[in-house]
């Protein structure tokens, strides 16, 4: 059984688990609630796994990384798999200048180019009919939609290609005894040292580098208890490097858990990547 979170496109959701071989069948995705309720719903039901969109493998999306920490243990992405945005921008002609109703996927994938494009979303959830998202756009109003929903008689407006030149990334969580390496994979891995004092980070990153682990991605955040939890993400080439690493982990005494292990299908490059400016002396 294989389930998406309520606040997913089912379409792209449903086109990445199909090319990536995690459906065998055409009974759809369940929905399974928020992403705290899927990822603990993931952990305590066997045989039951889910799609959740991760951002992307070099950078993983903050919030997916502190529910995955939080999870039942076990819980694990396995996989992941880029497909192209199914968003379009239409109208009832390609000549509508109202507003333009977009869901909370929908606006999370295409902010971007939307903002840039100057349109004025009006948010709805992602649980509300096409129907009904036709009559609040009016007339003359505009949706942004997968492809295969568009309504009949809708068309694209200008700029409607802009929406898809980005690659939506997607991955298989799913309950695992323990994490697999069985090739070059890009991993996950949260660890928090036992106490927040001058010098505990360097001491875990010169450990990371010894094993011979480069970091592509680290980010910290705080806990209740009160030392910061670091998350990061780097390429792994066999089961015996990363064992490598959570047993120095486990003699420095810093905590630690795999949070995916995502063999390589060949990444495509942050698309937030930016073009510094720095100081000049």
């Amino acid at each position: 059984m294989l389930g998406r979170i309520t606040r997913e496109s089912a379409t792209n959701a449903w086109r990445a688990a199909l090319d990536a071989g995690w459906v065998t069948d055409e009974t759809g995705l369940l929905d399974l609630g928020s992403t705290t309720l899927t990822l603990s719903t993931v952990g305590s039901i066997a045989n039951l796994s889910a799609v959740i969109n991760i951002g992307h493998p070099s950078r993983p999306d903050p919030a997916l990384e502190r529910a995955l920490l939080s999870s039942p243990p076990g819980v694990q992405l396995t996989d992941a798999r880029g497909v192209e945005a199914e968003w379009v921008w239409v109208g009832s002609s390609a000549n509508a200048t109202g507003h333009t109703v977009v869901d909370e996927a929908g606006m999370r994938d295409c902010r971007h180019q939307l903002r840039a494009m100057g349109v004025l979303p009006h948010l709805v959830p992602t649980t509300m009919s096409i129907e009904e998202r036709i009559a609040l756009a009016g007339p003359d109003g505009m949706l942004v939609i997968e492809r295969a929903q568009v309504p009949a008689g809708f068309q694209e407006i200008v700029g409607s290609n802009r929406l898809g030149h980005h690659p939506l990334w997607y991955g298989h969580v799913a309950r695992v005894s323990r994490p697999e390496v069985t090739g070059p994979s890009r991993i996950w891995l949260a660890f928090g040292p036992t106490s927040d004092h001058r010098g505990s980070l360097h001491a875990v990153l010169g450990s990371i580098a010894q094993v011979g682990f480069d970091l592509v991605h680290l980010r910290s955040h705080p806990t209740g208890a009160g030392p910061h939890a670091f998350f990061c993400a780097f390429d792994c080439d066999s089961a015996a490097d990363l064992a490598a690493l959570t047993k120095t982990f486990d003699d420095l005494n810093v905590s630690h858990r795999v949070l995916a292990v995502l063999p390589e299908t060949g990444y495509y490059p942050d698309p937030s990547a930016v073009e510094p400016v720095w100081h000049s002396n």
